[in-house]
């Protein structure tokens, strides 16, 4: 069971969500909040596994929300959500540290494997956003970067990792790193983790993080 807080400041749009989580047995709605100060508040007092997070609300918007929740060192997990033009609130709010981004029209079966996955520790990104989010990211990045490999999180790794690292960074999927290393999915999986481990990140989007701003990634890059 996946226990939810669903954060909107809409009432419908709250509602919609709470029928669809419901609606499976796999989830569990355990409160919502209308804005950022109380979604605050209430994953400290619920913990739940994942927190259905709007950006713009009035008062404490979502990003805020987000950093504080994660700041918190709680169990609870952001999965935000967004659309296509506001995409300079999805920068900020990976920098916040929420481990997912979905866009508001996906499809029921999407958001609902989104919140598993989020909830199982992954990090899930709308295929249609990803080249634009890290593209947008990259922005945010000096284009040259240099000196790097002294960086105590890659002197961990192994030469493997490493070029893990940077697919990762660029936005591959596991089957698609899986396909240019020709390794299994599940080995991918496995140095994946590894990496995670390595570096500190809590998920995929804090090491595509890492891997832009120590230069080992950037946009357009095969």
């Amino acid at each position: 069971m996946t226990t939810v807080l669903v954060v909107d400041d809409q009432p419908l749009q709250r509602y919609g969500f709470h029928l669809l989580l419901d609606s499976v047995p796999e989830t569990d709605v355990v409160g919502e909040a209308a804005h950022g100060a109380e979604a605050v508040r209430k994953a400290a007092e619920l913990r739940p596994d994942v927190v259905l997070m709007d950006v713009r609300m009035p008062g404490m918007d979502g990003i805020e929300a987000t950093r504080r929740i994660v700041a918190s060192g709680g169990r609870s997990r952001v999965l935000v959500l967004t659309t296509f033009d506001l995409d300079e609130y999805v920068h900020a709010a990976i920098r916040a540290g929420a481990s997912g981004f979905l866009l508001k029209d996906a499809r029921p079966d999407e958001l609902l494997a989104g919140i598993r996955a989020v909830a199982s520790g992954d990090a899930v990104i709308a295929p249609a956003l990803t080249r634009r989010l890290l593209d947008e990211f990259a922005r945010y990045v000096p284009a040259h970067r240099g000196g790097n490999d002294d960086d105590p999180r890659l002197g961990a790794l192994t030469e493997r990792e490493r070029e893990i690292l940077v697919a990762v960074g660029k936005g591959w999927t596991n089957g698609e790193i899986a396909a240019r290393f020709v390794l299994s999915e599940s080995t991918v999986k496995t140095h994946v983790g590894r990496v995670l481990a390595k570096i500190g990140a809590r998920d995929r989007i804090q090491a595509v993080i890492l891997a832009y701003d120590l230069g080992l990634a950037r946009p357009g890059a095969d």
